[in-house]
């Protein structure tokens, strides 16, 4: 992977990561004491999952998580194509 390609990566993943804590924080404040794996299925906590704070931070976060896997997908087919 180039530097570049380094790069992009580690600005996703840190991106990623703030908004995981921005969502766990926002989450605890509509329902304390979730837990990371609790917020991955907010259906079961109706509170939570009729947030509408919540989810837009939720949103955000699945946004990122797609873009990351778009982003290595792409490096893998360029990588793939190189090697042939």
């Amino acid at each position: 992977m180039s530097s570049l390609q380094d790069s992009l990566e580690m600005i996703l993943d840190q991106m990623i990561e703030m908004q995981e804590k921005k969502t766990l924080k926002v989450a605890c404040e509509v329902h304390p004491n979730l837990t990371p794996e609790d917020i991955r299925n907010p259906q079961d906590f109706n509170d939570l999952y009729l947030d509408p704070v919540f989810n837009y931070e939720d949103g955000i976060l699945t946004g990122y998580l797609s873009v990351r896997t778009a982003f290595r997908n792409e490096v893998k087919k360029l990588s793939d194509t190189e090697s042939d």
